[in-house]
């Protein structure tokens, strides 16, 4: 009779082979033979090592390149596209015959699109990263950087802002200025972040399921302050909460560019660190034990990089679904689960979908502009669901 595991195999006598599958253990006499089977199926008794599939790190490989060059389209259209009427092609045209761009096509370029531009690929990279490194910690397609408890903490801190920003002391607000609601929402994501890792870690272990069920209590103890808050606010309050609970890159400056990069950055690079210790998280925490692998040391930084990375995006762009959810199971379907390869993609994959989400939420309602959280969520809504459906075996690839 054979176990059945998740994860990444390791084919013993080959240590040099790893096979990217769902895999069972056939025997544990003598030597350990692992053979990878198909996603969604599981072994009998006449399984065989014939059935050891192939890595896919060359399909990862193109896959990661051609993510590339979706990112660079889309960024090209993101440059161009805009209700100035700034097009990029004549702005092209005028630098390569060396006339000099006016003031207006400047401003327009340099100093709203492109750090909206930027603010986009990086929030979108962030989210996703986050959403594969949870689903890895967690060992679940289906979790999201939610989890960690920042959305709901920056939620909170946002409308606090909102509603009781005109109550702090002057000095307080002089010094905060326009970017007093990042910061609370930074700070609120990062506290109940703090708080929920507090909760579920006990003689010096975390538990990933306490973190699960800690993070569902303090969301709804969030969405209750946040109810009562929003209960109190006045009309352009509801409004501006509104418009900063859907998401949007409107408002992106250089300034708050420069105020969030940074953290959003270092999460990005810390993130392929821990794609090793990812995969051997799969086989079970026993199993990364004894693989050599610091358990405790990989939450705690992956806890930390998500809260990071969750916590900036969402103080300079407000709430975007989705991202964080559809992008890592989606490439998972096509390159397999090995973090080594799904980290990065991730990271192409949503900074593009979040600037061609950017584009049409500037474009289908022109000149104004349709929250950019209403139309992942459009785009996302359906995959989530096709996503689940096809888990329970309603719908095929």
């Amino acid at each position: 009779m054979g176990f059945t595991f998740w994860g990444l195999a390791r084919v013993q006598r080959k240590p040099r082979k790893i096979c990217t599958a769902r895999f069972t253990l056939i025997s544990t006499k003598g030597a350990e033979v692992m053979v990878a089977l198909p996603w969604g199926r599981s072994a009998g008794r006449g399984a065989t090592a014939d059935r050891v599939t192939g890595d896919r790190s060359g399909r990862a490989r193109l896959t990661i390149l051609a993510l590339v060059v979706f990112v660079m389209l889309a960024a090209i259209a993101s440059l161009g596209t805009g209700a100035a009427g700034v097009s990029l092609g004549d702005v092209l045209v005028k630098w390569l015959s060396g006339e000099v761009l006016s003031v207006r096509d400047r401003v327009v370029l340099f100093d709203i699109r492109l750090p909206r531009l930027l603010t986009g690929m990086l929030v979108g990279a962030s989210l996703a990263v986050s959403g594969a490194v949870m689903q890895g910690l967690f060992r679940n397609p289906l979790a999201d950087p939610g989890i960690v408890g920042v959305g709901a903490g920056a939620g909170l801190g946002a409308v606090l802002a909102i509603v009781l920003g005109a109550f702090l002391p002057p000095a307080i607000l002089a010094v905060a200025g326009m970017h007093l609601v990042p910061l609370a929402a930074f700070f609120g994501g990062w506290a109940t972040t703090l708080i929920l890792y507090r909760v579920s870690t006990r003689a010096g272990r975390t538990s990933v399921a306490t973190m699960l069920l800690a993070g569902i209590a303090l969301g709804a103890l969030s969405g209750a302050l946040t109810g009562i808050l929003v209960y109190i606010a006045d009309d352009q309050q509801l409004r501006d909460l509104t418009f900063w609970g859907l998401g949007s890159l409107a408002g992106a400056s250089w300034a708050k560019l420069a105020a969030a990069a940074p953290i959003m950055v270092l999460a990005l690079l810390v993130a392929p660190m821990l794609a090793r210790a990812l995969n051997g998280l799969a086989l079970g925490e026993g199993a990364a034990a004894h693989l050599g692998i610091a358990v405790q040391r990989m939450k705690n930084l992956a806890i930390l990089t998500v809260a990071a990375a969750t916590g900036a995006a969402v103080a300079v762009s407000g709430g975007i679904g989705f991202i964080g959810i559809v992008v890592p199971h989606l490439l998972r379907l096509v390159m397999g689960p090995d973090h080594r390869f799904l980290l990065p993609a991730a990271a192409l994959l949503g900074a593009g979908l979040l600037l061609l989400a950017d584009i049409i939420s500037r474009l289908i309602i022109a000149p104004a502009e349709l929250p950019i959280g209403i139309v992942t969520a459009v785009l996302g809504g359906p995959v989530f669901l096709w996503i689940l459906l096809r888990r329970r075996g309603i719908v095929d690839m």
